[in-house]
């Protein structure tokens, strides 16, 4: 299963699939990773499906800023889902043989699920920031077919615009090497491995960079500001000091999210010497703020709080 993969009858490819070696530097024990990333990607799914279930069952969470938290679960559990079961399945069964057309639609998928968490975290700042500095107006602007607006052009825009990374790299020539020291298919980990001109690939990815993922945390940083500029001209302490610490803790997940993605492009554009930490930093960005997220939230809202304990009454009374 792990011999070279190879396609004689392909010009376009001498390589027909990648062999995913998973953590640099680790293989002899990275099995013992499994346990703590199994109970990480189960935390994803069990909480962000619990969210969902406290929105669709209490009608007092029909309302646009929780229609958004239960998107934002449901593209939580995509991103997760992208890579975990293959990350497991290489490290608990050593199915590291990954074909071609799989690793470019993991590799699609990736960036798909990656750019709709970016484009939900500004939709709910936008929220927050009409919440708190146009309360007044908030019901005439967030309203449900302002979420619905919002909600298909971030998925046309997140859909769309990341196709050009797998049909960029599904051009280029996998000559001979086709073993990533990685365990999944990200972009600059495949093009790495081709023999021909991949600039077109890395310019591509620049620019969706910036494009899609600089411009969000642009706006975000820049609705949060207004938020603390509103914020601190409260007379109210308590009220001042309930926004900051809500808006806070959802500011510190939002930054982790973004610097992480800085953080993998510096180390793998400086090609850095310790391989094993952006890969394990891109594993990690795919699933903590999935696990994080609905924690987060629902510890600090009061709505989704009450929801919970209702639903979990109604469970026990069920039983």
């Amino acid at each position: 299963m792990l011999q070279d993969l190879r396609d004689s009858n392909s010009s376009n490819f001498q390589v027909s699939g990648f062999i995913l070696m998973g953590f640099p530097g680790i293989h002899i024990w990275q099995h013992w990773l499994s346990l703590p990333l199994a109970l990480l990607y189960l935390l994803a799914l069990s909480a962000n499906i619990f969210i969902l279930i406290i929105i669709t069952q209490e009608a007092a969470l029909h309302q646009p800023m929780y229609y958004f938290l239960g998107i934002l679960a449901v593209v939580d559990m995509g991103l997760a889902t992208t890579i975990m079961p293959k990350i497991l399945a290489i490290l608990w069964f050593d199915a590291k043989a990954i074909s071609l057309p799989e690793c470019f639609a993991q590799m699609y998928a990736i960036h798909c699920f990656v750019a709709m968490e970016s484009g939900i975290f500004v939709c709910m700042a936008i929220d927050r920031y009409v919440a708190i500095c146009r309360p007044l107006r908030y019901a005439s602007i967030i309203t449900e077919s302002f979420v619905i607006k919002a909600t298909v052009f971030m998925m046309l825009r997140n859909s769309l615009c990341p196709i050009s990374v797998p049909v960029l790299a599904a051009q280029r020539h996998y000559c001979s090497q086709n073993h990533i020291e990685h365990c999944l298919c990200s972009n600059l980990g495949v093009i790495s491995l081709s023999c021909d001109d991949r600039k077109i690939n890395s310019i591509n990815q620049l620019l969706l960079a910036w494009t899609l993922m600089g411009g969000d945390l642009g706006l975000i940083i820049l609705t949060y500001a207004l938020i603390l500029h509103s914020v601190l001209k409260l007379n109210s302490v308590e009220a001042a000091s309930k926004a900051l610490s809500t808006c806070t803790s959802h500011l510190i997940l939002i930054l982790f999210f973004y610097t992480v993605i800085i953080v993998i492009s510096i180390t793998h554009s400086a090609g850095m010497t310790v391989p094993l930490i952006p890969v394990l930093l891109n594993v990690l960005h795919n699933v903590i703020p999935p696990a994080l997220n609905p924690m987060v939230y629902a510890l600090k809202n009061k709505e989704l709080r009450q929801g919970l304990y209702k639903v979990l009454r109604m469970s026990i009374k069920g039983n």
